[in-house]
């Protein structure tokens, strides 16, 4: 990380204003990040993202997996998935989530990238099912890739490579204010696994 981006070892906000997004870096080693790269890889039961478009059920190339607290539902893209119980290669990565951030979360999305073609178009993560304002910890895992911010008034954008075993967290009013999109590229051929930790509101 840029010393510039950090004040008394704390990670500096990326946002201007109107949001709080902290990029720690790296929190796992090489090895590490590559151990639980493959666990995840093999032992997650992958499935292709599904969205509804025009009415239209669309499958996607990136694969995706849910995993909760509780069996919680989780509707977006007009869609809603049911959360698997916790495996304990999650339940580790949760708990080094929840030290870095100091936030802690009782869901966790999976996105399987398979290379640079695939990404995520600009979207917010504001669902009804989510706590309002709360913290999503985004811990990548594999290829390096560029993800990207655009405020959805001044249409400013800022973008960040995100690492091999680094850790993302976006919190306060950020959803509320800011597009994030993960863009394709033609230059990564490597896949990527990426973990985003979340909060799902009780009783949902």
């Amino acid at each position: 990380m840029d010393l510039l981006e950090q004040i008394d070892n704390q990670p500096r906000n990326l946002l201007p204003v109107d949001g709080t997004v902290y990029y720690y870096g790296p929190i796992l080693s090489g090895a590490q990040g590559a151990h639980y790269y493959d666990r995840l890889l093999n032992t997650i039961p992958w499935r292709p993202d599904q969205a509804i478009i025009c009415g239209r059920t669309i499958f996607t190339k990136r694969k995706v997996a849910w995993y909760a607290d509780r069996p919680f539902s989780y509707t977006y893209s007009g869609t809603t998935k049911t959360a698997l119980p916790w495996i304990p290669v999650l339940q580790t990565l949760k708990g080094i989530v929840e030290q870095h951030s100091g936030e802690t979360y009782n869901a966790c999305l999976l996105n399987l990238y398979h290379d640079g073609r695939e990404g995520m178009a600009w979207h917010s993560d504001a669902e009804k099912d989510l706590k309002r304002h709360g913290a999503i910890g985004s811990l990548s895992l594999g290829a390096d890739r560029k993800f990207a911010f655009k405020h959805k008034k001044t249409r400013e954008t800022i973008s960040r490579v995100l690492e091999h075993g680094s850790l993302l967290v976006m919190k306060g009013t950020t959803q509320t204010h800011w597009l994030h999109r993960l863009p394709p590229t033609k230059t990564v051929h490597a896949p990527r696994i990426n973990l985003t930790f979340r909060t799902i509101l009780a009783g949902r």
